[in-house]
């Protein structure tokens, strides 16, 4: 096939879009161009999969269009608009991940089948957009509720967890967010300290992470904080002086080696509509390190520490809590260990990504197949 792929919110490297999705099309052999705000830093590069070397790797082309950010989408959604037109014409399928992208389709007759990939509950996930006034949320909420069941009648859709078949009338393929997960976990090893990996908002814990940082500094022990940040949590990080560490944005396979060895993985989220459906993706990938996770009681989160019993669950808006947490495991370190060794083992046999990379590859082979979407 050659799949055309678009995001304009994304950052190219984004672990699902990328090292995920498009590297299981490279890997069976499939074409693809990528349309993405490639003007980011730390662009991402394909693994050259030496697992499968009988396979005749696909190529991946990029297109670069602006990043829509915050209020300033129009010329990035124009962009996306000619590139998709320009360069879905002869493509087998094209692939979006951005309700955004919905309103500037190319028209229907001169678009391959197209696929939405629904990363988020849409909906609650504008309760949690700074940039978008307090007023007009319901009325936005309003119309993404209406183009989610337009889109269900005229697209493709697959879901990033099966709690959001909840939102749709019929049932549709779910690609979850699971994560490459090593045959071994890494010892602890070198400077003590917890990590967090993913996008970086007051919702995720920004500021509780920064508080986070502030109790553990005085006891040697580093909080280390990986990914983009808006400016609400900009503004708590710069204002914390060198209680953390923000390396910025890294991609995933380079995030996922600084997690290694860590005391303990965080994922501090609040209680946000946008979350109780949704498993944090971070807490898999730091089980898959053999990390202990330190987690919010979201469901699907507690779900997972529970079941690997490799990790703690602390209230929410409680940095003291985890704070606790963490000093546990610092002062036992065989208490770490086999936390981490459960994690792994548990992420091994129930969270690793290949088994879904060949189901959704077989997914879109087959909707290109039938050469169209729904009426």
């Amino acid at each position: 096939m050659h799949v055309v792929v678009c995001t304009v919110v994304h950052h190219p490297a984004d672990a699902r879009i990328f090292y995920r999705e498009i590297q299981a099309l490279l890997d069976a052999g499939h074409d693809v161009t990528y349309i993405a705000p490639h003007n980011e830093s730390a662009q991402p590069v394909p693994d050259e999969n030496q697992d499968h070397p009988e396979r005749l790797r696909g190529s991946l082309r990029t297109v670069t269009i602006p990043r829509a950010v915050g209020r300033r989408r129009l010329g990035a959604l124009r962009a996306a608009r000619a590139a998709m037109a320009a360069q879905s014409a002869g493509a087998d399928l094209l692939l979006v991940h951005d309700p955004e992208l919905l309103l500037v389709l190319p028209p229907k007759s001169k678009r391959p089948p197209t696929v939405w990939d629904i990363h988020e509950d849409t909906v609650a996930a504008l309760t949690t957009k700074a940039w978008l006034p307090g007023w007009l949320r319901p009325v936005a909420a309003g119309g993404v509720a209406r183009a989610e069941h337009l889109a269900e009648r005229r697209l493709h859709l697959i879901l990033a967890e099966h709690g959001y078949n909840d939102r749709f009338t019929g049932t549709h393929p779910v690609v979850p967010n699971t994560t490459s997960v090593p045959a071994k976990a890494a010892p602890p090893s070198g400077p003590r300290r917890v990590v967090y990996v993913g996008w970086l908002s007051p919702d995720r814990g920004s500021a509780e992470m920064v508080e986070l940082g502030r109790l553990l500094k005085p006891h040697g022990i580093a909080v280390e904080l990986i990914g983009q940040a808006d400016p609400a949590a900009r503004a708590h990080i710069e204002a914390a002086g060198d209680a953390v560490r923000w390396h910025g944005f890294v991609p995933n396979a380079e995030a996922l080696r600084l997690v290694e060895g860590s005391l303990a993985g965080l994922s501090l989220l609040q209680d946000e509509p946008n979350f109780r459906h949704s498993m944090p993706t971070k807490v898999a990938e730091y089980m898959a390190r053999g990390v202990p996770v330190v987690s919010t009681p979201l469901p699907l989160a507690v779900e997972l520490v529970e079941a690997a019993d490799g990790g703690f669950v602390v209230p929410f808006n409680d940095p003291g809590g985890a704070a606790d947490a963490i000093h546990k495991l610092d002062a036992d370190p065989d208490l770490r260990v086999k936390m981490g060794l459960r994690a792994h083992e548990y992420a091994l046999a129930n969270l690793a990504w290949p088994p879904h990379a060949a189901a959704f590859v077989a997914q879109l082979e087959s909707w290109a197949a039938a050469g169209r979407t729904p009426a």
